[in-house]
């Protein structure tokens, strides 16, 4: 695909604006933390690819003259409106996600850091992760994007199987996927993960675990397991529906993912999230404000996010989605400044749900400090001391609830959806009643 050919200049310029992200600010001493409400992550929709993959419902589409240039401008624009709106001073992170981010320019890259850092305070050593194929991400084009501010990259590798691969549409073989590993990871030492799915149709536990253990031998320091789930609308669940392929054995699926955290453990990884693994501290710092339900900005197409709106004088935590169709979505930008399709107004209840779903997908759980933060009269003793659905959890070796709050064990984590009905239930019951329980702190 074609793409109008960068200014050298301008992106060079643009660029090193980039990397230098506000020096001034920088130096003389540590900067005053922002309030927890002038924090946000930025996360940049791409929303084009080479082609659809046989499993994937996410919003993007197939390129056709996409005239990038106005592309930029409308994210740039964007960008400084929600920033604007938000009342947000700092930007933690940015995640550059789609769609297929590498077939941007980099010079669309430099332009977007470049503007969050005039709008805002975007430290030097934030993280700012790319998502990548392998297939449109050359060594050449990887350094390029290092140059223009992005810090870590996340690739969609999804499988080392080259018949795998062909199943869900990807482009690339698993030497394509070996050898973008390797050149990202001389460029970005330690600052690259790497994405293997697993459920698939007709998918062994044997085979997929000497895989996993073959990826370890070469991988960096962050890998995320996704299970394959069929989506209506896809090429995949057609097949699957039409009986042309053997739906998911979601038993083996389970072993898989069983099997595939026990390896990473042994080889040195932290589970720090449901899905996710670390080792040496290389945890996505993004990713984290998600879990630990801090405010994201959502620019591009179809993005979402949570914010309060302080700089439009609001007070209450909202979520926003912004306009799917990309062309669409660039006529509100260059008519209202921003894209925004839907606001959605979080209830007390709704945010709290939230941070009880969000952070319980995490090693750590929910602090009491951290629970304080948006709830300071209703504790998690409150709400969960005396619940006999919270003990037979903990006698099960599944929960935690202690000194330093709640938290699912290891066995546990694997098993969250299904104890957040009875957590959910709980807390709603506890919020209509409104009248903490008197039981012991100890």
């Amino acid at each position: 695909m074609a793409f109008p050919r960068a200014q050298a200049r301008g992106w060079v310029k643009a660029a090193k604006l980039a990397q230098r992200r506000r020096p001034a600010e920088d130096t003389g001493g540590p900067q005053s933390p922002a309030p927890g409400s002038q924090r946000a992550a930025l996360y940049v929709h791409w929303p084009y690819c080479e082609k659809r993959c046989s499993y994937c419902n996410f919003n993007k589409y197939i390129p056709r003259g996409v005239d990038e240039a106005a592309l930029r401008r409308c994210l740039v624009t964007e960008a400084q409106t929600l920033l604007r709106l938000s009342g947000v001073r700092r930007v933690e992170s940015v995640f550059f996600g789609g769609g297929t981010p590498s077939l941007a320019s980099p010079q669309t890259v430099a332009a977007v850091l470049e503007a969050v850092a005039q709008a805002a305070h975007l430290p030097a050593d934030s993280e700012v992760t790319l998502e990548a194929n392998p297939t449109s991400a050359s060594g050449s084009r990887l350094a390029a994007f290092g140059a223009a501010g992005v810090n870590r990259l996340s690739i969609g590798l999804q499988s080392l199987d080259d018949t795998e691969l062909q199943l869900l549409g990807r482009t690339h073989s698993a030497s394509d996927a070996l050898q973008t590993l390797a050149e990202a990871q001389r460029l970005f030492p330690g600052r690259v993960s790497v994405d293997l799915m697993l459920g698939l149709p007709a998918q062994q536990v044997g085979p997929w675990l000497r895989r996993l253990q073959d990826l370890l031998r070469c991988c960096d320091d962050h890998v995320s397991l996704y299970q394959l789930s069929l989506e209506r609308g896809t090429a995949l669940f057609t097949q699957v529906q039409q009986g042309a392929l053997p739906a998911p054995d979601p038993e083996l699926a389970a072993e898989m993912y069983q099997e595939g955290r026990a390896v990473l453990r042994e080889a040195g990884f932290r589970q720090y999230e449901v899905s996710n693994f670390a080792r040496n501290g290389a945890l996505s710092t993004h990713n984290w404000t998600y879990w630990q339900c801090g405010q994201y900005l959502g620019v591009g197409p179809g993005a979402h996010g949570r914010f309060i709106p302080q700089g439009a004088g609001g007070h209450t935590r909202e979520a926003r989605i912004q306009t799917l169709e990309p062309d669409n979505w660039m006529k509100e930008v260059m008519l209202f400044g921003h894209g925004t399709r839907r606001r959605i107004p979080l209830s007390e209840l709704e945010l709290l749900e939230e941070v009880l779903a969000m952070g319980l997908r995490t090693d750590v759980g929910i602090t009491h400090q951290h629970w304080q933060q948006f709830e300071p009269q209703l504790t998690l003793w409150d709400l969960f001391g005396a619940s006999k659905e919270v003990k037979w959890l903990q006698e099960q070796g599944l929960l935690l609830l202690d000194h330093r709050g709640l938290r699912c064990s290891w066995e546990g984590l694997a098993v969250l959806d299904s104890l957040l009905l009875s957590l959910l239930s709980r807390l709603e019951e506890a919020w209509q009643q409104k009248t903490p329980s008197s039981v012991s702190r100890g």
